[in-house]
């Protein structure tokens, strides 16, 4: 059961207030996505540590139901 991009975008809003997200679905199959997520929380963290909140607001959809999210994360300037 694939997820569908709002929920995705919803979890990460949930769990990152204030991000910008931007979800494309890069196979047309709900399986394999990119996610844009601009946030003030992510100023002073390395991008392994923005990855990794994104993943735990994902709550461990990641690898299960959510296949392949392809991230870019970044404070914003």
């Amino acid at each position: 059961m694939a997820m569908k991009p709002g929920d995705i975008e919803d979890m990460i809003r949930a769990g990152i207030p204030g991000a910008k997200v931007t979800i494309r679905d890069l196979a047309g199959d709900g399986d394999h996505y990119a996610a844009e997520v601009v946030a003030e929380a992510f100023r002073g963290k390395s991008r392994v540590q923005q990855h990794q909140m994104v993943y735990e607001a994902l709550k461990g959809n990641m690898g299960a139901i959510l296949h392949a999210l392809a991230l870019q994360t970044s404070a914003p300037e």
